[in-house]
């Protein structure tokens, strides 16, 4: 087969402009801000996402397509439907509250993560009761060793925001945990980013032609001894970002209790509104000398 990279945001603008031929746009559609929020996106997506806008707007009785139903057609798009059907127990809603505020917080005070642009406690798609959006502002195609633990940080503030404010953990995190141990095993076992194991890979190396059909077997190269050591890393760094979350959201519990009030009265935050509480938690990061 023949692979075809995905476009960059310059190709992203190029593609919607093609497609955006066919639907009336609003004078507020931002074609370069809309590639801008759809990193990864395929020309399929970029012209499913015009196809989406444009039935948002007609379900909306609009005349034109404007920027909101973009962002409401990219939300659908990436998180799956709204499911406000599914109803949470105050309770439930308060923990997710929480959780999400978390993720949020300890992204706003790592200055080397993506903006966050949404926060919602609404459900959406298969099993999402909330979700924190990060944009990144710009095509990246490399990440570096800080980059990596900054984004396990952010992937770890939800559980920590539970342990802090709730003094108790739910099943919550059970994805965000499942991807900050990837994060963890790869900068172990395939980056070469643990100093302890040194500038070698860890790999399975499949002993049969017919092991994509379940009918080989792996043999690992490297030791019971080396196993323990990668073993041991990997919960080295769970644990150290733990430890740093932990410290972060307890200096700034009062930020992350006012950010998960907010959102359990409006249950999504965005625009200004989450802007302006970004900027004033660095600010407060900056004048306190606080490094990541």
């Amino acid at each position: 087969h023949v692979a075809i990279d995905k476009p960059d945001i310059r190709g992203r603008e190029a593609i919607l402009k093609i497609h955006a031929k066919d639907v009336t746009l609003s004078a507020d559609v931002d074609l370069k801000k809309i590639a801008a929020m759809t990193p990864g996106f395929a020309g399929a997506d970029l012209a499913n996402l015009i196809n989406e806008a444009a039935l948002t707007a007609a379900r909306r009785g609009a005349d034109e397509v404007t920027m909101a139903h973009f962002q409401e057609a990219a939300d659908r798009i990436m998180g799956g439907l709204e499911k406000k059907n599914r109803i949470m127990s105050h309770k439930e809603k308060e923990i997710v509250a929480y959780h999400e505020s978390g993720h949020a917080l300890v992204a706003m005070l790592l200055p080397g993560t993506d903006p966050v642009s949404k926060i919602s406690i609404i459900p959406r798609g298969i099993a999402a009761l909330g979700y924190t959006q990060q944009l990144p502002t710009e095509d990246r195609y490399l990440m570096t060793r800080d980059e990596l633990l900054d984004r396990l940080q952010v992937l770890l503030g939800g559980r920590v925001a539970e342990e802090v404010i709730l003094d108790d953990i739910s099943t919550g995190a059970q994805n965000d945990l499942q991807r900050a141990s990837d994060i963890a095993r790869t900068m172990v076992m395939e980056y070469g980013m643990s100093e302890r194991l040194g500038l070698l890979t860890y790999t399975h190396t499949p002993q049969s032609r017919y092991l994509d059909l379940g009918l080989g077997s792996n043999e690992r190269e490297y030791s019971e001894r080396t196993a323990q050591d990668i073993d041991e890393e990997k919960s080295r760094i769970m644990d150290e970002a733990h430890q740093k979350v932990l410290l972060k959201l307890k200096n700034y519990r009062d930020s992350l209790e006012k950010l998960a009030k907010i959102l359990l009265e409006k249950e999504t935050i965005d625009g200004d509104e989450l802007k302006q509480f970004a900027e004033e938690v660095r600010v407060r990061a900056s004048e306190a000398g606080e490094k990541p």
